[in-house]
């Protein structure tokens, strides 16, 4: 139904990558009202969510309040609600605390959650890096460990500073080289009466190579600054158990620990299960070369949670910047539908991929030819490109000011314990308080954001 006035009414629900890039097209059309809907009430920026995991940045360095980022158009309201059920017929959406939203167009832009495939105890022990509150439970059991074998150096020997991460993706390639630098420049000099050298980071995927659609030429290059570094990397090796004190890998070995990072994989959010639409791989919704729904009017999906049609057999990878370009696409073919014209298939625009490995080393391929680029030339090339997506020029400066200070000193502003639930381990029992592993979320429980 239309809003008053004649306007029409959009609903998107998802502040992230997606869900921004359709609102702040849409935004600018007085003729439509447009409600945001998101579980949290600000925007993540979730390649740095890493960084808040290792100290290198602060959480309000890379979140921004979407009602400050809409606070200029009147026709926005932003909506802090978790969307439990999706009527596409009749274009309706009902939060879980029973609020319901009736538009003209709904577009869906929920995100992802963590793929465990499976794994026998991922899902209750090991710490996924896909939201704010994600990273800083992490930091603080990053943190906290350290903290309890300094008052107690036997628990060196249960695991305590040895961390395993499972996906050899930008996530676990970035999550590794930079704990390799927290734990061997910071660590080492902030807790003297520790063996920090015993310390370990070993990075397990089951592919051949770390960061696999780079080229083979990049791999060479990962895999040295990971041996540089320090860092233990398991090729080829699955993981079939994440206990609490340890991680069981496909050839039997068994690593102590007391902190696994999940970074093996995404899927569709739960809510494109209650959205009763055609779903594809990993559970993503389907969707049309205009990113509308078959057989759905007036439904569009896009970003992590929609298989976006790629121009080979495979559909668009679930990319920041598929999500970014996938929104502002959507919102073109919502007004050419509001206008009668005819809508157009989304093309995506492959500005190049990158990755950062740690202080001084990245590698970037930019490009359709794929320029590549390592070393200092691709690392500063990260900071600016990154910095430039950061919402908000406060945030952009305090993250080239964190950034400088961590590259020219050894020490790293925000390592601040604040999570103490994340961080504390029943050590006697060996079991790890599990109610509190995965922060205020129940196991696989998304974020709207994408």
């Amino acid at each position: 139904m239309s809003a008053p006035g004649g306007q029409r009414h959009v609903v998107i629900v998802g502040g992230g990558f997606a869900g921004l890039g359709c609102a702040q097209k849409l935004a600018e059309q007085e003729d439509i009202r447009l409600t945001l809907i998101d579980r949290n009430n600000y925007h993540q920026f979730q390649p740095l969510l890493y960084q808040v995991a290792t100290s290198a940045l602060s959480g309000s360095d890379i979140a921004y309040p979407l009602r400050k980022l809409f606070h200029r158009y009147p026709n926005v309201d932003v909506k802090m609600a978790e969307i439990a059920t999706i009527d596409p017929v009749a274009r309706t959406l009902t939060s879980t605390d029973a609020e319901t939203w009736s538009a003209d167009v709904i577009v869906l832009a929920a995100g992802s959650q963590p793929n465990f495939f499976g794994t026998p105890g991922a899902d209750a022990h090991a710490f996924p890096l896909y939201s704010l509150t994600d990273a800083e439970h992490l930091r603080s059991r990053v943190i906290g460990v350290f903290e309890d074998a300094d008052r107690d150096p036997s628990r060196v020997e249960q695991g305590a500073v040895r961390f395993v991460i499972v996906g050899g993706g930008p996530t676990g390639v970035e999550l590794a080289g930079a704990l390799a630098d927290l734990i061997h420049e910071t660590m080492t000099v902030e807790f003297r009466d520790l063996d920090v050298a015993a310390a370990e980071v070993h990075l397990v995927d089951l592919g051949h190579a770390l960061l696999g659609p780079f080229s083979e030429r990049a791999h060479a290059y990962v895999a040295e600054v990971m041996r540089r570094k320090g860092v233990r990397v398991h090729l080829g090796t699955a993981v079939t158990e994440v206990a609490p004190d340890h991680v069981t890998l496909g050839d039997g070995r068994t690593l102590k620990t007391r902190c696994t990072v999940w970074g093996g994989g995404i899927k569709a959010p739960s809510l494109a299960d209650a959205a009763g639409l055609p779903q594809g791989r990993d559970g993503r919704i389907d969707v049309q070369p205009d990113l509308s729904v078959d057989g759905f009017t007036g439904v569009y999906a896009i970003g992590d949670v929609a298989n976006i049609p790629g121009p080979g057999e495979d559909p668009h990878p679930q990319l920041g910047s598929v999500a970014m370009q996938s929104g502002a696409w959507a919102a073109g073919n919502i007004l050419a539908d509001f206008a009668g014209q005819p809508r157009r298939p989304f093309r995506y625009r492959d500005k190049g991929i990158m990755a950062m490995i740690g202080r001084g080393s990245a590698i970037a391929e930019v490009g359709p030819r794929r320029w590549e680029v390592h070393g200092v030339i691709a690392f500063l090339s990260w900071l600016g490109v990154h910095a430039m997506l950061l919402l908000g020029v406060r945030n952009r400066i305090n993250a080239f000011v964190n950034w400088a200070w961590d590259y020219f000193s050894k020490t790293r502003g925000p390592q601040v314990l604040d999570r103490a639930d994340a961080a504390r381990i029943d050590w006697d029992d060996n079991g790890v308080v599990q109610e509190t592993i995965v922060g205020d979320r129940a196991p696989g429980t998304p974020a709207q954001a994408s």
